[in-house]
């Protein structure tokens, strides 16, 4: 490779930018596919380095020299994180195509390599035989080992080779689900031309679908399929005809008789899955999945699933027969595009609320002052942004995070905003991890949060829902765990830790949305700049758990739908409708529709890595609780519980056992009791 194609990649060549940022304005299509051979020709040549060592292996020249050269690991690292960030952040036809091209090459160099014999050999002497170690470098040699043999590295070479065949061929039914599903939702508008038809509707929801008109070059009111467009729809249009349109239309993605139909996809998912656990030696891939997880087992997570019913139905049927009567009073039957219309009624009439009253206090550059205030009262950390921190998306703004001594902690970015390229949902991800260089610098993490929330439109800024500052205060947990990092090593930094921990830390810093002395620092009337009444404070708190218990249904029957999959022992080939039907009857509250399936769009178990993995939501909601119970008892600010907190959780990443890292911070071991209480919940006794 010549020095002039070098240096025109930005990937080959130092950044040059703030804190060693992606230079996203450097950065074209031309660039991705160069960078990732570069990279995989780079760890070849690591490898053959390392596997050629004359000198027995020792942790030192085995395990922390495929750690830590960054200069070889990190080329492919960093080209793959720019890049699959975007495919979900920005992508394009362009980029949808490369994904296609590079998805089975890369897989098949992770193959290479963990399946590489002598490398796995010099590993495995590692591990039989190695100096004393630090618990993170323990912790390191043990994942380091299990991954290599979780990914086939004890199998005979027939085994291998099947391995091979399967991993790719699931990494490319991932891939190919995640884009029909973006292309599916994104393809579908609900264009309103008579104004008639908007009845119900607040004017937020109007001006963001007249601008969404606008900008597709139509006349009149186009509603989406994206949460901010959506959710209103639904809420408060009375047009029930078409909110039964919209909701078949979000409930029927990827199931009609086209390119984007994912149901085949599932099914081949769900068995290949089956097949690599199976090939491993385990008998479902939920069992190899709970290996590495602080559930265990199957049988603990159907133990939470079920105390979780036992414990919500009863109050979940409640709600259900006063949200039916309320709705009797209209119409025969409340059907399920009748639901969050009903809602809303129920609450306007119970708590005088709803979220249109609370919108014009959550502007969201209040809600960003909000949010971070909390942070730096917490923890003492301060955002500044940084203009000079290039972005990928005008959306995007980059901030430079200081620690309470003023010395530099991250990068964060925040793209807030739903827009063509963008797959739905809110997620965190990082461009930059944390770690200790070979010279003892400690290289400080870059990173991100993105987000579907409300648009400005040409009158209003963005006015958020309470819903939505839950789902930034949601993600920025998260981006708080990787920010705080504080680790020696990359793979054990951060958000690198067991699946069902990785939610505490972003579900406890929900708890703040509802506290009336948080709400003070930043619920401001856009408008005016008056301070949000102490009447809608009340009615917020006191409005809570209003519908709790429904939605805690909902979370569990998406873990019973996640477990019944993938505790399959033989080949998956049943009608996939009626087996998600049946799959989470027990906590169904509802009518069931025929033509309707969530798995076909479920990208946390098909395509998000939580396969296996969706209980951690609610698992991670005891801990939370838990943890937030002590911050109530000594105050939801208070600057030691906080930093302790920081240096027990947030800090450490995955360097311990998760269990032993959360019981050093609360003092004991967690009970579902506290999670209860903040429901309203009383058990039932039997």
């Amino acid at each position: 490779m010549s020095e002039e194609k070098k240096t025109a990649n930005p990937f080959l060549v130092p950044y040059g930018t703030p804190h060693d940022t992606v230079p996203f304005d450097r950065i074209s299509m031309e660039h991705y596919e160069e960078a990732f051979m570069e990279g995989i020709r780079r760890d070849n040549e690591q490898i053959e380095k390392t596997i050629n060592n004359p000198e027995k292996p020792t942790f030192d020249n085995t395990i922390i020299s495929t750690e830590e050269d960054e200069d070889y690991y990190g080329l492919l690292s960093r080209v793959s994180t720019v890049f699959f960030n975007l495919l979900s952040a920005e992508t394009n036809d362009a980029m949808d195509a490369l994904a296609q091209k590079m998805q089975p090459i890369l897989t098949q160099h992770a193959n290479d390599v963990r399946l590489n014999p002598r490398l796995f050999e010099r590993i495995r002497q590692v591990h039989l035989h190695h100096r004393r170690l630090t618990a993170e470098e323990q912790m390191l040699l043990d994942n380091c080992y299990q991954s290599f043999v979780r990914s086939g590295a004890l199998l005979d070479e027939d085994g291998k080779n099947k391995l091979r065949q399967l991993t790719e061929e699931a990494s490319m039914l991932s891939l190919q689900f995640q884009q029909n599903l973006l292309k599916a939702q994104k393809a579908y508008t609900l264009d309103i031309t008579d104004e008639a038809q908007l009845d119900g509707l607040p004017e937020t929801a109007r001006e963001a679908a007249a601008l969404t008109a606008k900008e597709q070059g139509k006349q009149g009111w186009t509603f989406t399929l994206d949460y901010p467009s959506y959710s209103p729809f639904m809420t408060y249009s009375t047009q029930r005809e078409l909110r039964r349109q919209m909701y078949m239309a979000r409930n029927t993605l990827c199931t009609h008789d086209d390119a984007e139909n994912n149901t085949e996809i599932c099914k081949r998912l769900v068995n290949v899955r089956r097949e690599i656990a199976q090939l491993l030696g385990y008998k479902t891939y939920a069992d190899y999945v709970m290996k590495r997880r602080m559930a265990s087992t199957t049988r603990n997570v159907y133990r939470l699933l079920d105390d979780l019913i036992d414990a919500y139905k009863p109050t979940a049927l409640k709600e259900k027969e006063e949200l039916v009567k309320l709705a009797h009073k209209d119409i025969d039957k409340l059907r399920p595009w009748d639901s969050a219309f009903y809602a809303h009624k129920l609450q306007m009439k119970k708590y005088d609320l709803d979220a249109e009253m609370l919108r014009p206090y959550f502007e969201l550059s209040q809600v960003i002052k909000g949010v971070f205030g909390l942070a730096t009262r917490l923890y003492g950390i301060k955002f500044t942004e940084n203009k000079d921190i290039p972005v990928y998306h005008p959306d995007v703004k980059a901030y430079e995070v200081t620690d309470r001594d003023g010395s530099f902690l991250a990068v964060f970015y925040a793209d807030f905003h739903p827009r063509k390229g963008k797959q739905g949902g809110a997620w965190m991800t990082e461009y930059q991890g944390q770690y200790i260089d070979q010279k003892g610098e400690n290289i400080r993490p870059h990173v991100s949060v993105v987000m579907n929330l409300t648009k400005p439109t040409e009158d209003k800024p963005a006015l958020l829902t309470l819903s939505e500052v839950e789902t930034f205060l949601h993600e920025f947990g998260h981006s708080l765990h990787g920010m705080f990092a504080n680790t020696r090593f990359e793979s054990l930094s951060g958000t690198n830790v067991w699946w069902d921990f990785v939610e505490l830390p972003s579900q406890f810093m929900e708890n703040y949305a509802v506290e009336k002395d948080f709400l003070r620092t930043f619920a401001f009337h856009y408008q005016t700049g008056e301070a949000m009444p102490d009447e809608l404070i009340r009615r917020i708190v006191k409005s809570r758990n209003f519908m709790a218990a429904t939605a805690c249904m909902r979370q569990v029957s998406l873990g019973l739908l996640d477990m019944a999959y993938y505790t399959k022992k033989e080949p998956f080939n049943e009608d996939i409708k009626s087996f998600e039907k049946k799959a989470w009857k027990k906590a169904i509250l509802g009518e069931q529709l025929e033509e309707t399936c969530m798995t076909v769009q479920f990208s946390h178990i098909m395509a998000g890595g939580y396969a296996a993995g969706y209980y951690s939501y609610k698992w991670a909601e005891v801990l939370d609780a838990d943890a937030f119970s002590v911050f109530k008892r000594h105050g939801i600010f208070d600057e030691k519980t906080a930093q302790r907190f920081r240096d027990e959780v947030l800090s450490k990443g995955g360097t311990e056992h998760p269990m032993v890292l959360y019981k050093r911070f609360r003092g004991g071991d967690p009970t579902i009791e506290a999670l209860l209480r903040r429901n309203g919940i009383k058990r039932v006794k039997k």
